[in-house]
């Protein structure tokens, strides 16, 4: 079966919504031919996505700042000294009384957020706008303000109760407390610049219009939305105008244009264990056509895979497997291109740490079951060639004739992105379905829990640590 053609077929439509796509959210509006767009309004495709809101900073009386720590942005691997989180130190800045009485009220009502009202100091507050402005009451809005602030943009969740969660959410230092303190008072519009801290997802939305639909009494669903929203705030406030994202216990992966849905995917993702998919936000770098497999050592050697191939030179030849053999004894397998590659004919290149990407497989028939968990953290992805056809045009600037000739020519080939594209590997168990329809999926690796947990206990005051210190493991096994 010539999957690669079967798919460039399919790609009539898709074609036609990638050249949109390049003159949407990456190109002028020039580039799109006359009544290209099909079904596509235009305005899904051409208007930008709002950029991450840097505030400007403003004059202030402001405490001696500690020198920024280092981003942790690279996870460590266990041969590595782990660094251990610093206390963060939030500003103090001049709070006048009227100023004050906005971020007190906004504190009382910040449960519309799925946060907790007590956790910023009301009490506290209140008693100190009663005694009048001051130092006392500086230090303590400018307190209340920073936890709120952390809160909103990076999450109330510690990174501790966040189980595999490797993703780096760089809102901290595109939009830092002292900037966006100094531009509340400045601007006297507390209430409004804490509410722009929200993601800008339309799940985010979703979940809080929820939230407030939700009876008081119905304590589970509550705590479960609040979980949610938290998630989205532990990711990018902007996620981008174009990028890839999956959710893992859902079983589906969803190419996104500026907030809308142009195209799903179904997936089979890790199994629970260690070979769980962790949750990540990277970028795409390459889409591989025909991909080559390298064997892992664990399967070269540990399941005797070397061995076979070296003594069955029929069989290896059938299964497209070429084994090479040093002078000091080790064994090197590679998987040769073609249909039965357990990477199927597509792979996205991705790279992080855990080595998990994105890819096809010949084990199709996973993809009719409802649960999904099958693989060794990678993520399986229907209809591959497709996606991997779009994402080359989109980008790689790549014409569909240029992405229809090298995926049917059967030959390995890397098409490099020339424009960056963000993809996600999330975790929700309370979003919108690919429908568009608010759903509760199966807490597939038990990661609620923690959450949960975090959110009945104290606040915890926010460290330099962005990522979880979790053992990182290597899954580059897609069988």
């Amino acid at each position: 079966m010539k999957q690669g053609l079967a798919a460039g077929l399919r790609l009539i439509s898709t074609t036609t919504l990638a050249c949109a796509l390049v003159a949407g959210p990456f190109a002028s509006a020039q580039s799109i031919e006359p009544g290209s767009v099909d079904q596509w309004e235009e305005e899904d495709l051409d208007t930008p996505a709002e950029p991450a809101r840097s505030p400007a900073r403003a004059p202030a009386r402001s405490a001696p700042q500690a020198a920024p720590a280092p981003l942790p942005g690279t996870p460590t691997t266990m041969s590595e000294p782990v660094v251990q989180p610093v206390p963060v130190r939030e500003p103090v800045m001049v709070w006048p009384r009227a100023e004050a009485v906005t971020l007190l009220e906004t504190i009382e009502g910040i449960g519309s957020e799925g946060l907790i009202p007590a956790d910023y100091n009301p009490e506290g507050l209140r008693a100190a706008i009663a005694a009048g402005p001051g130092d006392a009451l500086d230090r303590v809005a400018s307190r209340s303000f920073a936890w709120l602030v952390e809160d909103l943009r990076d999450g109330r969740t510690p990174m501790t109760s966040r189980e595999q969660w490797f993703a780096v959410d760089p809102d901290q230092d595109e939009m830092p407390t002292e900037a966006i303190m100094a531009e509340a008072l400045s601007m006297h519009d507390v209430g409004g610049i804490v509410e722009k801290l929200a993601p800008t997802v339309p799940d985010y939305a979703l979940l809080k219009q929820e939230l407030a639909l939700t009876p008081v009494a119905d304590k589970a669903r509550r705590n479960l939305i609040r979980a949610n929203m938290d998630r989205w705030r532990w990711l990018k406030r902007d996620l981008g105008s174009a990028y890839l994202l999956t959710n893992v216990p859902e079983f589906q992966l969803r190419l996104t244009v500026n907030n809308k849905i142009i195209r799903t995917y179904k997936t089979v993702v890790g199994k629970p264990g260690r070979t769980a998919t962790p949750q990540l936000a990277e970028t795409v770098t390459a889409v591989v056509f025909n991909p080559t497999w390298t064997v892992p050592q664990s399967i070269v050697k540990g399941e005797g895979l070397g061995a076979k191939v070296l003594n069955n030179p029929g069989w290896a030849r059938a299964n497209g497997y070429k084994a090479t053999k040093g002078a000091n004894g080790y064994v090197s397998v590679v998987q040769q291109p073609g249909e039965n590659n357990s990477l199927g004919l597509m792979k996205i290149d991705m790279p992080n740490p855990h080595a998990i990407y994105l890819h096809d497989t010949p084990s199709k028939q996973y993809f009719n079951r409802d649960v999904r968990a099958f693989s060794h953290g990678c993520i399986r992805t229907e209809r591959a060639v497709e996606l991997g056809m779009t994402m080359a045009i989109l980008g790689a600037q790549k014409t569909p004739q240029e992405v229809r000739e090298i995926s049917d020519s059967r030959k390995y080939t890397k098409v490099e992105m020339t424009r960056t594209f963000p993809v996600y590997l999330t975790y929700f168990t309370i979003a919108s379905s690919i429908d568009g329809e608010l759903q509760t999926f199966d807490d597939i690796y038990g990661r609620d829990k923690p959450v949960l947990a975090s959110f009945q206990a104290p606040r915890e005051e926010k460290t330099s640590q962005r990522t979880s210190n979790e053992e990182i493991i290597e899954l580059d096994n897609p069988l």
